[in-house]
């Protein structure tokens, strides 16, 4: 117990990336003496290595064109069950010029939740992968059209409580502002936003930046469960929306915020031992709950490569950035499971597959690829693993199974392995989206490689 205590007090350091793919040997057929009127027999020694594998997973059957179209189940799911829209007390549509307190959005998924917002950021990438212009305007369309609403609420001056839009209008904690605001600014940044937009981004912004509670180094944190409690969660909750205003703005002072936060979160609450995050950190305790939880560590890798796409190559907090999502790479690679998925507790394979931090994984290993950040041989692999074992759980209807449901933090295994799962867990559709394109972006750069038998996907 003490070593393990000292393990998880242990202070991250950025560590190299690990090993290059294995490849498992294949059999020489060997043939026996040849009969003067017979043809050659092949050695009954050789025969198992001629049985086809039982993947449980389409390992051998992923293009482009299969990836888009699990994608486009997604989107048409989406696109029923997060409708454009405002309903009165009675359920008839409301003319938005006419909104009054009381009017709410039509019933379906939350608009301006985080999980949409992550949500709307899928859609973009997917659209500018594809070509499709129906995820842009998936994402376009409800970005503006959110964005209205609060504009029309805001101007009438109503009472934020009795509106839909309180966390747009009044955001107090950085659930409501992080993933919202990455994705406006995208959308901003496309040229796609119209004028009630940019407002709300620094409505957005000025929450994460100026009144969001802090330790004393400036290291974002909650007061709940316990006083200063950091959840890595807010790395996403945080990071991509001030790496974006940024890039929006031009400003530095947004991307030494953001690489403070990945620095400082990853200091107190990465383990150098296994290469994973612990999901909380709460000060004074010893030692710190030393749970890896499956999306909690897919928020923060995703914040890591999010932030190293726009953040300036003289930024003297990059190396330290790329480094740390080196190390973090190489530690989820090694608990990656033989489907391609990931578990809801990374380190104990009894925990059940959970889909949402494995799209993750997916999308940020896919990106960093891609940008040329980690290397293609040794990750390529397990990044499009990852996609053959998020694409068996997209249902024909475009439900996205098995995404654990909102989780707060917890300090025993329990609450953790019997958290519920459900295709209403909005925190799935936009994952997907991301690593649906990103992998496609992926294989584009040159797919598998004809390697013979008994040799898996092996990239170039």
């Amino acid at each position: 117990m003490a070593a393990r205590n000292r393990a998880t007090k242990r202070i991250a350091a950025p560590i190299t990336v690990f090993a290059a793919a294995l490849l498992a040997v294949p059999a020489t057929a060997q043939q026996g003496p040849k009969p003067a009127d017979k043809a050659a027999v092949i050695d009954e020694g050789d025969a198992p290595t001629r049985m086809s594998p039982a993947y449980p997973m389409p390992y051998r059957d992923t293009s482009p064109a299969a990836i888009k179209t699990v994608m486009d189940r997604v989107l048409g799911y989406i696109e029923r069950e997060a409708p454009i829209g405002m309903v009165d007390d009675h359920g008839a549509a409301v003319d938005l010029r006419r909104l009054v307190p009381g009017n709410v959005f039509k019933p379906g998924f939350g608009l301006t939740s985080y999980e949409w917002g992550v949500t709307y950021s899928g859609a973009l990438l997917a659209g500018d992968v594809t070509g499709d212009p129906r995820y842009t305007r998936y994402a376009a369309d409800r970005v503006n059209f959110v964005a209205d609403v609060a504009a029309r609420y805001r101007a009438s001056r109503a009472r934020v409580d009795a509106t839909p839009v309180r966390n747009m209008l009044a955001p107090d904690r950085l659930d409501d502002s992080g993933a919202m605001s990455a994705a406006l600014i995208k959308v901003q940044r496309a040229g796609l936003a119209n004028l009630n937009v940019r407002p709300q981004i620094d409505v957005y912004l000025d929450w994460i930046a100026n009144r969001q509670f802090r330790m004393p180094d400036g290291t974002l944190a909650r007061q709940r469960p316990l006083p200063v409690t950091l959840w890595l969660d807010d790395l996403y909750m945080s990071v991509p929306g001030l790496a974006q205003m940024g890039a929006l703005t031009g400003e530095r002072r947004y991307y030494d915020d953001a690489v403070r936060q990945i620095l400082q979160f990853s200091q107190r609450m990465f383990v150098a031992d296994t290469g994973l995050y612990m999901h909380s950190w709460v000060e004074g305790m010893d030692p710190h709950p030393a749970f890896h939880w499956g999306r909690a560590n897919g928020w923060a890798v995703v914040a890591m490569v999010e932030l190293l796409d726009v953040l300036p190559a003289d930024h003297p907090g990059r190396p330290a950035v790329l480094a740390q999502l080196k190390a973090h790479v190489a530690g989820l690679a090694k608990v990656q499971s033989g489907t391609g998925l990931w578990h809801q507790l990374l380190d104990r394979p009894d925990s059940y597959l959970e889909t949402s931090a494995s799209a993750m994984y997916a999308y940020a290993m896919a990106r960093a690829i891609n940008r040329g950040w980690i290397d293609r041989r040794a990750y390529a692999p397990i990044a499009l693993l990852a996609w053959q074992g998020v694409s068996t759980k997209v249902s024909a209807a475009g439900e996205v199974e098995d995404v654990c449901v909102g989780t707060g933090v917890g300090f025993d295994p329990a609450f953790y392995y019997y958290r519920p799962r459900s295709v209403r867990a909005a925190h799935g559709y936009g994952p997907v989206l991301l690593a649906g394109a990103e992998v496609i972006a992926m294989l584009r750069g040159g797919g598998p490689i004809d390697s013979g038998n008994g040799q898996g996907n092996v990239f170039r």
